[in-house]
C-alpha cells in the first residue's frame, strides 16, 4: 500500500493492546516515528520501548503539542468525559478525528472536543495479527483527503469497510466487533461435542481449534469462492457432513440462532451508544 494517504502528524490517545497494534502497523507501513505523538500515563514497557526505538513522542506536556493532521482516540470508552478537557487543546480546526471508542457516537465526541472532521470505526481483535477486520463511517466534515488518510491508518491492522450511516455501525459491531467471540465459542461448542461423541478432551479441543483455523485460512485464501460454496464442496449427498447440516440449517439451527444473536447484539450496541 501507498504511503500518501498516511498524514505528516497523528497523534494517539490511549496506547493499550488496540492502539499498540495500530501504532506498531503504522510504522511498519512506513510512518515515521518522529510524526507521531502518544499520550498514555499508563504506557507500558513494551510500548515505551517501542516509541524509543523509532523516535516517538511519548507524554509531553500537553501545550508543546501542536494540533495534528489526525489524532486517534483508543482510550476505554468510560475514559471519554474525564480525559477530555485534556485531548481538546490537541485538536485543531483541521484535524481529523478518528474514534475507535466502542458506544461512543459521532455526536458524543464532537460534544466534548472541538472537532469538525471525525471518522467513528469498530475494529476487532484479529487486529492484533493484522488480520482484523473495521467498519467505519464519517461525518459530512470529513474531507475525502482524510477519509483516505483514515482508510490508510484502519488498514494497518486488517480490512476496512466504510458504511454511509454512521447508524450502521451497531449492526458492524454486532456482525464483526463481537464476532470473534461467536468463533471462539464454536471452538468450545465443537470440543464439548466431541468430548459427547467419546473423544478426549484435549484431543476435541485441538481438532476443535485447528477445524476453524484451517478453515478460516482457506475462506482467506480463495476469496473468490462463497462460504456457500466452501461448504458444498464438503458436502457429500447422504453423508455424515450432510447428516449434520440438516441440524444446523434445519429449524431453529444456527441461522436463526445466529440472527438472534446478531439482533441481540445490535440492540445493546444502541443502547450503548444512547
Amino acid at each position: 500500500m501507498s504511503t500518501a494517504s498516511l498524514p505528516t502528524s497523528l497523534v494517539l490517545v490511549g496506547a493499550g493492546k488496540m492502539g499498540g497494534a495500530m501504532l506498531q502497523g503504522w510504522l511498519s507501513l512506513g510512518l515515521a516515528g518522529r510524526a507521531v505523538t502518544v499520550m498514555d500515563p499508563f504506557a507500558g514497557d513494551e510500548m515505551t520501548a517501542l516509541c524509543v526505538r523509532h523516535g516517538v513522542a511519548l507524554n509531553p506536556p500537553v501545550a508543546t503539542v501542536a494540533a495534528p493532521q489526525v489524532l486517534v482516540l483508543a482510550i476505554k470508552p468510560q475514559m471519554l468525559d474525564e480525559a477530555a478537557p485534556g485531548i481538546a487543546p490537541m485538536v485543531g480546526a483541521d484535524t481529523l478525528v478518528v474514534s475507535i471508542l466502542a458506544g461512543k457516537t459521532i455526536g458524543n465526541i464532537t460534544a466534548r472536543l472541538p472537532a469538525k472532521a471525525v471518522a467513528r470505526a469498530m475494529p476487532n481483535t484479529p487486529a492484533a495479527v493484522g488480520r482484523g477486520i473495521t467498519g467505519v463511517a464519517a461525518n459530512a466534515a470529513t474531507t475525502p483527503a482524510q477519509r483516505a488518510m483514515a482508510d490508510a491508518l484502519l488498514q494497518a491492522i486488517g480490512q476496512v469497510v466504510w458504511v454511509d450511516d454512521e447508524a450502521l455501525i451497531d449492526a458492524v459491531t454486532a456482525v464483526s466487533g463481537s464476532g470473534p467471540a461467536y468463533v471462539f465459542h464454536l471452538v468450545e461448542a465443537m470440543a464439548a461435542a466431541g468430548e459427547q461423541a467419546g473423544l478426549p478432551a484435549d484431543v476435541a479441543l485441538k481438532l476443535a481449534r485447528a477445524t476453524i483455523e484451517g478453515s478460516g485460512e482457506l475462506l482467506f485464501r480463495e476469496p473468490g469462492t462463497s462460504a456457500a460454496q466452501l461448504r458444498k464442496n464438503v458436502t457429500s449427498p447422504g453423508g455424515t457432513t450432510a447428516a449434520a447440516l440438516e441440524v444446523l440449517m434445519g429449524p431453529e439451527g444456527l441461522t436463526e440462532l445466529m440472527g438472534r444473536a446478531v439482533a441481540a447484539a445490535k440492540r445493546r450496541a444502541g443502547e450503548l451508544s444512547g
